[in-house]
């Protein structure tokens, strides 16, 4: 288990770093497509930078929730806009990879617990 932990991990922070570096140097796709839903340079740069800090801060123990939290809110945005695109493939890998950052913020939560 602990190996597909760690293949989960490695796997969200490349996608939320690959994501959010893709928006931040306003490549022509993202810039297109988020622009069709009000998104300007500046704001698609922002929300690019919040997804490469969260996966800076996904693989870190101590920052992981707060990580995957920032990547999930991130996504959930791609993923609506997704949908109203109506791009299902897109959509459907997205819900998946917010699932799995659902599933690390719960673990990561309950390895921060202390013990009663």
């Amino acid at each position: 288990m602990r190996v597909v932990w760690t293949v989960i991990l490695a796997m969200l922070t490349l996608l939320a770093v690959s994501s959010g570096v893709a928006k931040v140097i306003l490549m022509q796709q993202e810039v297109v497509f988020f622009s069709k839903f009000g998104f300007s340079n500046p704001i698609l740069i922002v929300y690019g930078a919040l997804q490469l800090i969260g996966g800076v801060l996904l693989p870190i123990k101590k920052t992981r929730f707060i990580g995957s939290a920032v990547i999930a809110a991130t996504f959930l945005i791609s993923l609506v806009l997704l949908m109203l695109d109506g791009n299902v493939p897109l959509s459907v890998m997205t819900a998946v990879a917010t699932m799995l950052l659902g599933f690390v913020m719960v673990r990561s939560r309950k390895l921060e617990a202390p013990e009663s």
